[in-house]
């Protein structure tokens, strides 16, 4: 893999930093035949970016996303509509919370190499709280890993991909090029389009290879930018 070159990165939340919660999303499909595994889950959503990518909707448009979750953890035809209902009705803004493991050490090891960090993220103002209280970074000084900025679309009012949502964020990083500038998210959609419109260097997070033949830098996982440094 080969990185393009870059002096600061930039990081979605959702299939980045945290994930839609397992051990709330599991036991709802596990009690129609699915599984509940946190491994099945994990795969669920990005399976579940894949298919809102293909369907070419935008951030409210969910019903994609959710319907291939239900059948990437394999839950019976007969059971599917009801336990699609009930993973609408369970699956939320505030379940966004659980922290990716490998992520929260890759973005630890970013930070002691010196890389400038942010955040930009499409929510619905929750979404400093959940990072902070889900142990994986903070804006500014604190105990966790520092962002320079965390940008939250509700608060300022335009989501991605419009790509003045980041320019929140890029008045946070004076002397650095926004050509310079990584944004690494999980959506062809919103991240990759969105970045590109604002001239970033879009990099999307695709461990299961859902995104081959796109024209984009795929990673694993955040972990693979230490490779550049």
């Amino acid at each position: 893999m080969t990185l393009p070159n870059f002096d600061a990165v930039l990081f979605d939340v959702g299939g980045v930093l945290l994930l839609p919660d397992p051990r709330v999303l599991g036991p709802v499909l596990e009690f129609y035949g699915g599984d509940g595994s946190q491994e099945a889950c994990v795969r669920a959503h990005y399976a579940g970016m894949a298919a809102k990518s293909a369907a070419g909707v935008l951030e409210k448009d969910w019903d994609a996303y959710n319907r291939a979750y239900v059948r990437s953890v394999g839950v019976p035809e007969h059971d599917f509509e009801q336990a699609l209902t009930e993973f609408e009705e369970t699956r939320n803004g505030w379940t966004w919370r659980w922290p990716i493991p490998s992520s929260l050490d890759a973005i630890g090891a970013l930070h002691a190499s010196g890389v400038p960090l942010g955040v930009v993220s499409n929510a619905s103002g929750q979404v400093e709280q959940l990072l902070r209280r889900s142990g994986v970074c903070q804006r500014g000084d604190g105990p966790l890993v520092p962002m320079r900025v965390i940008v939250d679309s509700h608060v300022v009012g335009v989501e991605k991909p419009d790509p003045r949502i980041f320019d929140h964020a890029l008045v946070h990083f004076e002397g650095i090029e926004r050509s310079r500038i990584a944004y690494v998210g999980d959506s062809l959609v919103m991240d990759v389009r969105g970045a590109r419109a604002a001239g970033l260097i879009p990099v999307l997070v695709d461990p299961y290879g859902d995104a081959e033949g796109h024209d984009v830098t795929r990673i694993g996982g955040i972990a693979d930018l230490l490779d550049w440094f």
